[in-house]
């Protein structure tokens, strides 16, 4: 671009360093710094600063917290008086209110982890994965108020490898929507980008995840199924279910498929198998899903093997 933009930075999580850094490193001026505020964290529940606001202090940038940002009369008054050209927002976790829309010459420009209008959302990166997509990608587009909804500026295609899981895929999508974000800046500024309204016929919704997302449902989905759900709800809330009353945490796994032993002949959606130490467990569809690391409640996280020399699996024995 002709000159380097003023610019107000909002983000929250590790996901948004790569577009901060890259921003820094093209020469853009952060005015300011928005970040979520600090909040307890772990099992000590001690107060955490998020990734942003550290980044924010180690590079000397302005950085504010506020708790609310759609009525805060002084946060308002700090925005309208830096002027950006344009604030840029990645994984903020907060919905930008129409008055600081209206603020930028160039727009409130988002990063988001999908292919948009698919998987509108909180959780774009894991019901991707989740949902067994062989590729998804990032948009950048011009914020409106609707969730998501905004016109698309430039997109980027990434594929999702067969084993990869929702963590791994952040790492990828976040690093490469970092030039891609210096790219519509650019493209903006000088007029070469011109944004596309999408289809909203085509949206789908990326829910914000919760616990019972990572039940087990044995009798509803297939090993493949299950196998995605649980590389796309990785770190949380994983996969688990219950055995003799008792939650077991699946901590990997792999889709079998249908098993070339005679078990799957009588079996029902839930039962368990034991194959040369390996453990199985029956899911819908004739297919198995093979257990390769549990944890019993109370227990220590076990390799199957060690699992099944330590517990003693009774031929009714089934999950969920």
């Amino acid at each position: 671009m002709t000159r380097p933009a003023k610019l107000v930075f909002c983000g929250t999580p590790v996901f948004a360093l790569p577009t901060l850094e890259a921003l820094l490193a093209a020469g853009h001026e952060i005015a300011l710094v928005v970040s979520q505020p600090d909040r307890p964290a772990g099992r000590s529940q001690q107060l955490t600063a998020p990734p942003v606001k550290l980044a924010a202090l180690a590079a000397g940038l302005p950085i504010t917290q506020p708790e609310k940002i759609r009525n805060n009369p002084e946060f308002r008054a700090q925005i309208e008086a830096i002027s950006p050209d344009a604030i840029v927002v990645v994984a903020y976790g907060c919905i930008i209110p129409p008055w600081m829309l209206a603020v930028p010459r160039l727009g409130c420009i988002n990063l988001h982890g999908s292919l948009l209008p698919k998987y509108r959302g909180a959780a774009p990166i894991q019901w991707a994965v989740a949902m067994g997509d062989a590729f998804t990608g990032n948009t950048t587009m011009l914020l409106e108020e609707g969730l998501d909804t905004g016109p698309i500026l430039l997109q980027q295609t990434i594929e999702i490898t067969p084993d990869q899981s929702a963590a791994e895929l952040f790492d990828v999508l976040a690093k490469a929507g970092a030039p891609l974000m210096v790219e519509t800046l650019a493209g903006l500024a000088d007029g070469t980008i011109r944004s596309q309204p999408q289809n909203h016929a085509f949206a789908t919704f990326a829910p914000r995840l919760n616990r019972e997302d990572g039940r087990m449902d044995f009798a509803a989905r297939s090993a493949i199924e299950l196998y995605n759900r649980w590389r796309g709800f990785q770190p949380w809330p994983g996969a688990f279910t219950t055995l003799n009353g008792k939650k077991l945490i699946v901590h990997r796994m792999g889709a079998a498929g249908a098993l070339p032993f005679s078990a799957s002949a009588a079996a029902e959606p839930g039962d368990l198998h034991v194959e040369n130490h390996r453990l199985y467990a029956a899911c819908a569809g004739e297919s198995w899903l093979q257990l390769l690391e549990v944890q019993l409640e109370g227990k220590k996280r076990l390799a199957a093997a060690e699992f099944l020399r330590g517990t003693s699996l009774g031929p009714d024995a089934r999950l969920g």
